[in-house]
């Protein structure tokens, strides 16, 4: 018998950044793969540093339905909150598509909420607060479309190891090798729960030491720098304004409208989809 294909979609975190092997990436998708099955578990991870919803709907689904996975993970969003194109709508109707299609072929699904880069980056309270909003906006959207399709989900926004500073890696975005054996350690517990999982669960503890602090600072430097500059080219203009709007709520006491407006957008959104699937239905 052949093992079971596993095909992993989304950004850095899945690509495996935090988590160094050699010259490349592992990951808490590769170590999931190798506790998926006793048989050896076809793996392959399309993740690329920096995809936002649009990225994989154009780019990673159509390699991924090729695979004919029996398990697909898609965890992206994250960059999505960090540009001034944010629209929930779209992200909601390309996850909604992403989803739809690996389950139309019978996959098993996973999915993740995240916790929010402001947070994680100890932003100031006027910049980190519209970065969270939109992460839990996204979260939201995950959260609903997660049950829709019947995924696999991971709620991973909260919690412990959101604090706990030795899960993450010297950037404070991605997770740590103990960060990505979290992640990859609680998919295999609700896997195994659904009998999906049948291999040896991947072990918690790091297989390889923390990296000095000089090769920390020496990847701050080189590819973190870059990382930083080209979000913030994008980025910064827009949260400024942002933040001065939140500045401007706060201090009239109307901060509430904000968040009401953010899950009003959701729950547009997701109307949208369901607007979108009557005919379908219906015919």
């Amino acid at each position: 018998m052949r093992g079971p294909r596993f095909v992993a979609l989304g950004d850095s975190l899945t690509e495996g950044v935090g988590d160094p092997v050699g010259d490349g990436w592992r990951g808490w998708a590769a170590l999931l793969a190798d506790g998926l099955s006793r048989e050896d578990v076809e793996f392959t991870n399309l993740a690329v540093s920096g995809a936002q919803t649009r990225d994989v709907l154009e780019r990673q689904l159509p390699a991924g339905l090729a695979g004919r996975p029996d398990v697909v993970s898609v965890v992206v969003g994250v960059n999505d909150t960090l540009r001034c194109t944010f629209d929930i709508h779209a992200v909601a109707a390309r996850l909604d598509t992403i989803y739809a299609a690996f389950r139309a072929q019978g996959a098993v699904l996973l999915t993740a909420c995240l916790p929010d880069p402001g947070t994680m980056l100890g932003l100031p309270g006027a910049l980190a607060r519209p970065l969270a909003r939109r992460q839990r906006a996204v979260n939201a959207v995950v959260h609903a479309l997660s049950e829709r399709y019947g995924a696999v989900h991971l709620h991973a926004a909260e919690g412990g190891w959101t604090t706990e500073r030795a899960m993450w890696s010297s950037d404070r975005l991605h997770p740590g090798e103990r960060g990505h054996r979290q992640l990859a350690v609680r998919f295999h517990e609700l896997l195994a729960e659904r009998g999906i999982a049948t291999g040896v669960a991947p072990s918690a503890e790091p297989e390889f030491p923390v990296p000095a602090r000089s090769a920390s600072l020496r990847w701050l430097a080189t590819a973190g720098t870059g990382w930083v500059v080209r979000r913030c080219t994008d980025l910064l203009p827009q949260l400024v304004t942002l933040a001065a709007d939140e500045m401007r709520h706060r201090a009239r006491g109307t901060s509430g409208r904000l968040d009401l407006r953010a899950a009003h957008a959701v729950s547009m959104a997701l109307a949208a989809l369901s607007v979108q699937e009557r005919p379908a239905e219906a015919a």
